[in-house]
């Protein structure tokens, strides 16, 4: 499982190259003022959560160690802030597989919109809606209102394209002064994985990803007893990059007793399609999985390092990540999977 303001940071290097955002298409022209610098601190953003999934939230830096291509590495930085500065992208998948439970999606982004952006600086966010297109629907604005108005208009119809979603979301939206490193960058998929739309490729936008230093999460949309052959796209989305997927449908039974014992012909068995008790699970399912995902985000710990790496090695295109907590052998770690040492642009 694997997983500036210039002044604010001045003195600080990041980690992983960003590829340069274009502004706002209305913003007035502005001088060239990217400065370009060579960078080798690495940021890395942890979850650790114990065999039950619940989070390990009184960790110290010195319970972590830090292996760098196999290298122990020393860590400069370490913060468990309650509240962590974020650009969050809210990627929203609008094909026709999002029609059954629209409706609830919806209202569950909302609520993970209000609780992720709390309309100040420095928590901004920014919405894409994909189809047979990806469009930036909102772009990056501390303001949670314009993101829910945009949600509201929404409504589901089309082809899906995820991946050219992804590459709108590191490639052409407005920059907050200071990211990727404080607010760090997020995304969050909900949808279902598939792709039928896009110009652009996943191992393409998997990479552009990582370059960015995003974190992916994702909430499936997946019904409960279907098959999903694009399961494996979100996980390799989210476990390469340090997130998790959310699969609030499918545990829609898990709990219920009588669970398989009163078969129907919709396919359900404890909750009957059309019930009461079917749609407040449906939404409680949902509900439960975008506040996992808010939670998880608001609360990682984040280590920062310069890598201590063998100077008489060969240099490596990407470097990979290994962290542990020896005194918790048992503990879940996600965290992303490693970096590309080469220069970033700051705008």
């Amino acid at each position: 499982m694997h997983h500036l303001s210039l002044a604010a940071v001045c003195g600080l290097l990041f980690a992983v190259p960003a590829v340069p955002q274009q502004p706002p298409a209305q913003a007035p022209k502005q001088p060239d003022t990217t400065i370009r610098v060579q960078v080798n601190e690495v940021v890395l953003p942890i979850t650790v959560t114990d065999e039950k999934g619940k989070f390990i939230s009184n960790l110290q830096s010195s319970d972590f160690r830090i292996l760098d291509e196999g290298r122990p590495q020393r860590v400069s930085f370490f913060s468990h802030n309650e509240k962590q500065p974020i650009v969050a992208g809210f990627l929203i998948d609008m094909s026709n597989s999002m029609r059954i439970h629209w409706k609830t999606y919806q209202d569950a982004i909302l609520e993970m919109i209000w609780a992720l952006l709390p309309g100040e600086q420095p928590y901004n966010g920014f919405l894409i809606s994909y189809a047979n297109d990806a469009e930036l629907a909102v772009n990056t604005t501390s303001d949670p209102d314009k993101l829910a108005n945009a949600v509201r208009r929404m409504k589901p119809g089309g082809g899906a394209a995820l991946y050219d979603a992804i590459y709108r979301a590191c490639t052409d939206r407005k920059l907050v002064p200071g990211e990727p490193y404080q607010p760090r960058r997020v995304i969050i998929i909900v949808g279902d994985g598939h792709d039928s739309a896009s110009k652009k490729s996943l191992e393409e936008v998997l990479e552009l990803a990582k370059r960015n230093m995003v974190t992916i999460y994702a909430v499936s949309s997946m019904s409960f007893g279907f098959d999903n052959a694009d399961q494996g796209v979100l996980e390799k989305l989210a476990t390469e990059t340090g997130g998790h997927v959310e699969y609030p449908l499918n545990t829609l039974y898990k709990d219920v007793s009588g669970y398989l014992s009163n078969p129907s012909d919709e396919g359900n068995y404890a909750y009957k399609v059309g019930t009461g008790g079917y749609a407040a699970e449906i939404s409680a399912g949902i509900i439960r999985a975008v506040g996992g995902i808010a939670g998880e985000i608001t609360t990682q710990y984040i280590i920062r390092y310069t890598p201590d790496v063998d100077a008489e090695g060969k240099p490596r295109a990407f470097r990979r990540i290994k962290v542990e907590i020896p005194d918790l052998p048992n503990a879940k770690l996600h965290y992303r999977d490693g970096y590309y040492p080469a220069g970033l642009t700051v705008n």
